[in-house]
């Protein structure tokens, strides 16, 4: 019996990006307290400037990309998806009710650079489609649209390929999957 909600995430972030994304927090906040500690205490004037906040801002990009993730959360019973961006307990995202499921894709989209960003949509009612996720890695992506297909019970298409998509064989791949893992635990 399928679960009736799901969670897809991205990989956990690695341990050695936590100290880091600590650093450039606390750079941006004592830039912010040192400068409040000179007024309140010190007596000068709050002498903050645009430039000032910068700093602080610039840090804090930094190190909210070393701890930010993406997920989707699925609600089935309820034909619900929300796409979310997290940094720590902070949750970005909004639920968006879809019916009428068709398929899964993934496909990839090039970049000005030469490179590929993989994307991975539900289709649903004929044209529409819901883009839920995006990733440099065809791998992760497509392990996202499977998860996502084998949920809904819908199919799965490898649109990775211009004028070559294809449907993946999901039985096929399952039992592809199983001899790969059976291999590394030999």
């Amino acid at each position: 019996m399928k679960s009736n909600s799901l969670i897809i995430s991205e990989r956990p972030r690695p341990i050695w990006q936590i100290p880091i994304a600590a650093l450039f927090f606390t750079i941006a906040f004592g830039f912010i307290g040192f400068k409040l500690y000179k007024w309140m205490l010190g007596g000068e004037h709050l002498n903050m400037s645009i430039g000032d906040f910068h700093i602080a801002i610039y840090f804090s990009a930094l190190g909210v990309s070393f701890t930010s993730q993406k997920r989707i959360y699925v609600d089935i019973n309820n034909s619900k998806f929300k796409p979310s961006f997290e940094v720590g307990p902070l949750k970005f995202g909004k639920w968006q009710t879809i019916h009428n499921y068709e398929y899964v894709s993934v496909f990839h989209q090039p970049l000005k650079g030469g490179g590929y960003i993989y994307e991975v949509n539900l289709w649903y009612d004929g044209n529409k489609h819901f883009q839920l996720y995006e990733k440099h890695s065809y791998e992760e992506a497509f392990l996202v649209g499977y998860q996502l297909s084998e949920h809904l019970n819908i199919d799965l298409l490898d649109a990775t390929v211009p004028n070559a998509y294809k449907w993946i064989d999901k039985n096929e791949w399952k039992l592809k999957m199983k001899a790969a893992s059976q291999t590394e635990k030999d």
